[in-house]
C-alpha cells in the first residue's frame, strides 16, 4: 500500500502505524481529551491498540482512517486527525484532537483544514461532516474556522450533539496548503 503523508505549514500528518499505540494512548487518556472523545472514560491500552489496528485496516480497504499529527521536525505525536465512522447508523465524520499542552495554538484547526482539503481533493468526498458534544466549544470553533456550517443539534447516543458540515462546492482552500507525499 502507498502511504500518504501531509505536510502543512507547521505539521506533519501520516496514517497511524501499529507502533503508535503508546503515544496516542497517552493523549487519549488525558482528562481534557478523553472528556469529549471517550465520554470521560480512561480507555485501556488494548482499546487504543484496537482502534489503531482498525484504522490501519480501514486505510488498506477504503483509504480512510486516523492520522498521527506531529510538529514539523519533532517526533512525539501531539494529536490525531482523520475520518472515522460514528453514530447509528454509522456516518463518516472528520475527527481531530490535540494534546492538552498544545491547546490554543491553532494546531487542531490546521490539521482539520488540511484533512478537509485532502478529503475533497484526494478522496473525492462530496460532503464532510463532523460532530461534537454541545459542551465542547473549542471543537465548535475549530469546525467554524474550517468553514463548516451548523447542520443540526440533537441527542445522539444519549449526548447533546452538534453537527457541522461543508460541501465540496463551498470549500475555499484559502491558506490551506499541504504537500502530499506517498511512500511505498
Amino acid at each position: 500500500m502507498t502511504t500518504p503523508q501531509l505536510e502543512t505549514a507547521r505539521l506533519n500528518l501520516r496514517p497511524f502505524a501499529l507502533n503508535d499505540v503508546d503515544e496516542i494512548h497517552r493523549i487519549w487518556i488525558d482528562p481534557g481529551v478523553r472528556k469529549f472523545l471517550w465520554d470521560d472514560e480512561a480507555i485501556p491500552r488494548e482499546q487504543a491498540a484496537s482502534v489503531i489496528a482498525d484504522s490501519h485496516a480501514h486505510f488498506e480497504s477504503t483509504g480512510y482512517g486516523l492520522w498521527a499529527v506531529r510538529q514539523k521536525g519533532e517526533e512525539p505525536i501531539l494529536g490525531f486527525c482523520g475520518y472515522w465512522f460514528f453514530h447509528d447508523p454509522p456516518e463518516l465524520e472528520l475527527l481531530y484532537g490535540i494534546a492538552t499542552e498544545e491547546w490554543g495554538g491553532g494546531l487542531a484547526t490546521e490539521a482539520a483544514r488540511a484533512m478537509i482539503r485532502y478529503g475533497f481533493e484526494e478522496l473525492g468526498l462530496p460532503r464532510i461532516q463532523a460532530s461534537t458534544d454541545a459542551q465542547n466549544l473549542a471543537s465548535v470553533r475549530v469546525m467554524e474556522k474550517c468553514g463548516m456550517t451548523f447542520v443540526r443539534r440533537e441527542t445522539t447516543n444519549g449526548l447533546d450533539t452538534i453537527y457541522y458540515a461543508i460541501l465540496r462546492d463551498s470549500f475555499q482552500p484559502g491558506d490551506v496548503t499541504y504537500e502530499l507525499r506517498r511512500n511505498d
